[in-house]
């Protein structure tokens, strides 16, 4: 079987965990930032885990990470 093509996008967004879970950043960091709190400034920080409808998704666009 050919090697897969790892989507440039998705390779960028997201990291896969030891349990093979996908690995996000929040949206809603990047402008407009004075009218958020700072706890919800800092709480956008962390990051998240993608939600399990896109788990086998963002698996297949990222095969070798």
């Amino acid at each position: 079987m050919p090697k897969l093509k790892t989507h440039s996008g998705a390779k960028k967004r997201f990291k896969m965990s030891k349990n093979g879970k996908a690995i996000r950043a929040h949206a809603n960091k990047s402008h407009i930032l004075t009218k958020k709190t700072t706890k919800r400034k800092r709480g956008l920080r962390k990051t998240g885990v993608a939600d399990v409808t896109n788990q086998n998704q963002i698996k297949r666009l990222i095969p070798y990470k």
